[in-house]
């Protein structure tokens, strides 16, 4: 039994220490010490806890503290972040925003929902696309006075390769952002 238990802690850290899976699969944080064994995707710490509000869908285990039954460790070895990568985020539109670890985890959470949730980046199409060149929604923007976030109201524009954004309700303020730099 322990030594079941060794060969499959040293595949498990094989496993882990491939390049691809040197980052959080959800916000790039270096160093992932979890893992969703039912995804197969390594994450950190604080997306460990995202993923432990959607259990139908991820269930989480700490790689250093942890047992790994086998099972397990050969669907993390056949999988992997590349491969989920490949899978949840096949069609991300290119305005979507990915959250990195420094953003708050309101957005970690929502970026993990619409990925392994809604599975809204798995098939081309399932955005609506703009319309008449225009992509419209709302945006949370963190004041600068308070922290606190504010909804504002985008305007993505295929045409002229442009993001606006209005900075306040009325609609006749806004900042201009291009595409390039987004």
């Amino acid at each position: 039994m322990a030594a079941k238990n060794h060969r499959n802690g040293m595949a498990l850290k094989e496993v882990w220490r491939k390049e691809e899976n040197a980052l959080c699969a959800d916000c790039g944080k270096p160093d992932p010490d979890w893992a969703s064994y039912t995804l197969g995707v390594f994450i950190c710490l604080d997306c460990s806890m995202i993923h432990r509000n959607i259990p139908s869908i991820s269930k989480v285990k700490s790689l250093r503290m942890d047992h790994w039954d086998e099972a397990q460790v050969q669907f993390l070895a056949q999988h992997g972040n590349a491969v989920a990568k490949a899978t949840y985020e096949a069609h991300v539109p290119i305005y979507y925003y990915h959250p990195v670890h420094t953003d708050c985890l309101l957005l970690r959470e929502q970026w993990i929902q619409t990925k392994y949730q809604r599975k809204e980046f798995m098939e081309p199409g399932k955005h609506l696309p703009y319309s008449n060149g225009l992509k419209e929604g709302i945006l949370w923007k963190r004041g600068r006075d308070n922290g606190q976030y504010f909804p504002r109201r985008f305007l993505l524009s295929e045409r002229e390769g442009c993001l606006k954004y209005f900075t306040k309700q009325d609609v006749s303020k806004y900042l201009l952002f291009s595409a390039s730099h987004l």
